[in-house]
């Protein structure tokens, strides 16, 4: 099935503009309040892609296209439809908002008990969680931008007093959820000898050699990373003594929620209020860290930049974050790498070392941590085939681009879901579990920013193919009847086995597949790959035919309105056209050159048989 991210997108905006508003205000669904991870995803399937795609633009009423405005009927008319935005993400800002006025991040009814027919608490589903975090990084930088456009373009009272109101709290929440991921953060440095550290050693000892030559080669290869940490001691990093001694291993990255003990930041500009004792342990999640990267790598996209959309505390965090973002990469991509012949990350499914769980969900979390890696330290054609080999892999096991056979348990990954006990939770009551179902969601976002970054033409056609595979199992899987019609999820409608599934609306796979069409724009808008070989064929085929025009131009010029003159003309404009095409499109060029010389050849035999019959 072809991608087509406007008209797919529209089609997204149709179906939830009918499910989430009535008469231009936004319907309070049944999981609101509940989740603030779930209502951020919701506002983020309108928002993001009207702050990424051009064509969707609605901070300019002047210029919001005719089809946009068709999709979003049920949330206003062109002028309508900002205001209407604005109050939408008033109501979810007041939402999470605390007795104190300070932001809440509850995971809410995304958190399950860890006992059959248990319970969560209300006091449980209060808990923060990266999730939450990282999501409202997004949205509220998705927000401040849209803010800032939108101001200049309406002098209504009201309207200007609302926009004010709001940027007071998505600043407040921006700088609060930017402070709880740093507080998230962690460490962990742990013997070899001990459960963690020899489950560490049978990951990434794939050679087969002995647990001290894989502790040595641990310790050489990140002794660097192990460097920058020690010295990161003094800018805010909480990690134990025991990092400075290379017989100890580590992990670093995001646990699922605020560390226990974890210090409360104090030197900004302004006191940043409720910033609550934290209760995870400090066990970092490769899950959560993949989390935590989307998020803050929006901090520094082009469009926060060029907007200014950050202060001086959150420039300042921002900077603190990009040091643990850059940490947590290198480490997790040099774990997945680990070793001469065979990557850990190829040895599927990969097993957790601080839970000793195992999926094919946590070999693409990793994946995808080493996706950014790829992206940030531009990675060779090597990296890359055996990254896109692995893509391939985890979508056969996951029965994304295969059948599901009698009785499999691959089943499981989709339907209830992959889930990991929340180490530390049982210090607010009974332990949390948190369950993943977006499996095929996730895979077709990684594959999408592969064939982004990938420059090699076989690497690229392998991962569009599977993109366009993954995308129309993704999009056979939307609810078709009820109120969430044209949204997801629709398990049964690929897996008939899954008797037990039912219909279940869920805004995270819906915000991933529109994260995926806003990635897929993107990559539809990169130059095609330039092939060498063509290149040099397509200027072959240009010389040929610049050495026959200039032969044709010898004989005598014909009327200037005659059919040989309009032929010579059209041949020396397309001539021109394909020489500024050879660099960039060769193979274009080498198409627009095929035709010339035919028409060239034409020209000359004509020529020839006029002269024969003289």
């Amino acid at each position: 099935m072809q991608i087509k991210p406007r008209q797919h997108l529209l089609d997204i905006w149709q179906a939830m503009a009918r499910h989430s508003f009535d008469d231009g205000k936004l319907v309070r669904g049944d999981t609101d309040g509940l989740s603030s991870v779930a209502d951020a995803e919701r506002l983020l399937c309108l928002l993001y892609p009207a702050t990424e795609v051009p064509a969707f633009r609605l901070d300019q009423p002047d210029t919001t296209e005719r089809d946009v405005l068709r999709a979003l009927e049920r949330v206003g008319s062109r002028l309508e439809i900002p205001p209407n935005l604005i109050a939408a993400l008033t109501q979810f800002m007041r939402t999470h908002t605390g007795t104190d006025d300070s932001p809440t991040f509850s995971g809410g009814h995304y958190f399950r008990p860890s006992e059959p027919g248990g319970t969560v608490s209300h006091e449980q589903r209060q808990l923060g969680v990266v999730d939450s975090y990282s999501m409202s990084v997004t949205l509220c930088l998705a927000t401040l931008g849209f803010l800032k456009v939108y101001e200049g373009t309406t002098t209504r009272p009201e309207v200007l007093k609302a926009i004010a109101e709001l940027r007071e709290a998505t600043n407040a929440r921006l700088t609060s959820a930017m402070v709880s991921l740093l507080r998230s953060f962690s460490v962990n440095v742990f013997d070899a000898e001990s459960e963690q550290g020899k489950r560490l050693i049978e990951v990434i000892g794939q050679g087969g050699q002995s647990d001290r030559i894989v502790l040595q080669q641990f310790s050489r290869r990140l002794r660097p990373l192990r460097a920058t940490i020690i010295e990161s001691l003094s800018r805010g990093i909480q990690v134990d003594e025991g990092i400075r001694d290379e017989s100890q291993l580590f992990e670093c990255g995001w646990a699922w929620g605020i560390v226990k003990d974890a210090p409360k930041i104090t030197d900004l500009t302004v006191d940043v209020p409720g910033q609550p004792d934290g209760i995870a342990d400090r066990l970092p999640y490769v899950y959560f860290t993949v989390v935590a990267l989307d998020g803050i790598q929006d901090l520094f996209s082009d469009r926060t930049l060029t907007l200014g959309l950050l202060d001086e505390d959150q420039q300042k965090l921002a900077e603190m974050l990009r040091l643990r973002w850059e940490l947590s990469q290198q480490y997790w991509s040099a774990i997945a790498r680990f070793g001469g012949e065979r990557w850990p990350l190829e040895d599927l499914p990969w097993q957790t070392t601080g839970l000793r769980l195992e999926s094919e969900y946590f070999s693409l979390t990793v994946a995808a941590i080493l996706v950014h890696d790829l992206v940030r330290r531009k990675a060779t054609d090597d990296d890359l085939t055996r990254t896109v080999a692995i893509m391939e892999r985890l979508a056969d096991r996951g029965r994304v681009t295969s059948r599901m056979t009698k009785n499999d348990p691959t089943l499981l990954l989709h339907t209830p879901g992959v889930t990991m006990p929340l180490a530390g939770s049982e210090r607010a009551g009974g332990q949390l579990l948190w369950r993943m179902t977006d499996f095929s969601a996730q895979l077709l976002k990684r594959i999408i920013q592969l064939a982004e970054l990938s420059r090699n033409i076989g690497a690229q056609d392998r991962l569009l193919r599977l993109a366009e595979q993954s995308f129309e199992h993704l999009w056979k899987r939307r609810i078709d009847e009820e109120e969430g019609a044209g949204l997801w999820d629709n398990i049964q409608a690929v897996y008939p086995e899954a008797q037990d599934a039912g219909l279940r609306m869920s805004w995270s796979i819906t915000e991933r597949v529109t994260e995926c069409l806003v990635a897929a724009r993107i990559l539809y808008e990169q130059q095609p790959i330039r092939s060498p070989e063509l290149a040099e064929l397509a200027r072959e085929l240009l010389s040929e035919a610049t050495h026959l025009f200039g032969r044709e131009q010898l004989e005598a010029p014909a009327a200037a309105d005659g059919s040989r003159a309009r032929a010579m003309r059209s041949i020396e404009s397309r001539l021109d056209h394909a020489r500024s095409m050879v660099d960039e499109r060769p193979a274009t060029a080498f198409a627009l050159a095929l035709p010339v010389l035919q028409e060239l050849d034409t020209l000359a035999q004509a020529r020839g048989a006029a002269a024969q019959e003289v």
